[in-house]
């Protein structure tokens, strides 16, 4: 679902807030803000430490969310929610992919965000299916980033094979998920069973404010026989 119909949502990170706006009349689900991204990015927010030094009382997800020296890319990041967050909680090399048609709205939020963030975050046009785009984002990544980006059942494999392809044998993909159509959501639970280990985060886990019923987090590591 979307979260709001409202043009501007404010999203906070830990002492940072983003300014985040969105376009609902667009063709392009990639300009609206949905649900997924930001349960991902509160979860993310809520677990992962201020400091990675040895004093910091470890958590269940600390070894997980050490973004020392780690590398992410987004997948279909829209208007940019989710790697502008993690930016914000210390994944400082990541780049934010989605296609053409929906880079005027995320280089419009990272513009907005920018006194925030600090500087303008890397984006790259990025079809799942054309893997030249894929090697040309020099991967693989520590970690791969997607939030509502299961919807159509046409580009199902080649999303699950672009993140097979660009997280790294003892990386993660993070992924916000609502099921938006019953038979794409069939087809990827079966593809990425074949590919990756999957682990549901507990609702209890997520962050009280943005934790909702339809709307899940999960992470997958790749299947070591593979």
């Amino acid at each position: 679902m979307k979260f709001t119909d409202s043009p501007e949502i404010n999203l906070k990170i830990k002492d940072k807030t983003l300014s985040l706006q969105q376009d609902n009349s667009s063709f392009h689900v990639g300009t609206s803000i949905w649900s997924g991204s930001l349960v991902l990015s509160k979860f993310l927010d809520r677990w992962t430490p201020l400091s990675t030094s040895p004093a910091t009382t470890p958590t269940r997800y600390s070894s997980l969310l050490n973004f020392h020296n780690r590398r992410a890319i987004e997948l279909g990041t829209g208007c940019g929610v989710t790697g502008m967050a993690l930016y914000l909680l210390g994944l400082a090399d990541i780049v934010l992919t989605d296609i053409h048609p929906v880079m005027p709205a995320l280089k419009h939020n990272l513009k907005r965000n920018k006194q925030v963030l600090g500087k303008m975050l890397k984006t790259a046009i990025l079809y799942w299916s054309n893997e030249d785009q894929i090697n040309g984002v020099n991967p693989p990544f520590d970690y791969v980033i997607a939030a509502d980006v299961v919807y159509i059942e046409e580009s199902v494999g080649a999303l699950v094979k672009a993140m097979e392809m660009l997280v790294k044998d003892d990386g993660v993909v993070l992924l916000g998920y609502q099921l938006r159509s019953p038979e794409a959501d069939k087809l990827f639970w079966e593809i990425c069973g074949e590919v990756f280990v999957i682990e549901k985060v507990p609702k209890e886990d997520l962050h009280p404010e943005y934790c909702y019923e339809e709307t899940d987090v999960y992470i997958f590591r790749k299947k070591k026989n593979l």
